[in-house]
């Protein structure tokens, strides 16, 4: 009975995860403080882009590694996910 609080967890919808479904604000509602500028201008752009359909072979950045890292983990965050 304790383990079906983490094996729901586990199947939450991409439309819990906060902000996912607006890129222009996910930083907005995921706490990215402490983070530079660069990482969280790479988080909206790489949300951005998870919610773009035409963007699914779009390469992770290359550059700033704040960036590219953010842009990464943005996509990550937002890309639509597969129902469990």
């Amino acid at each position: 009975m304790l383990l079906l609080p983490a094996l729901l967890a586990g199947c939450v919808s991409s439309a819990l995860r906060a902000g996912a479904d607006n890129p222009a604000q996910v930083t907005n509602s995921v706490n990215l403080s402490g983070f530079p500028s660069e990482y969280k201008r790479g988080f909206t752009a790489g949300c951005e882009n998870a919610k773009d359909a035409s963007s699914r072979a779009t390469p992770r950045p290359k550059g700033d590694a704040s960036f590219a890292q953010g842009w990464q983990d943005g996509f990550d965050y937002c890309r639509p996910r597969k129902p469990h």
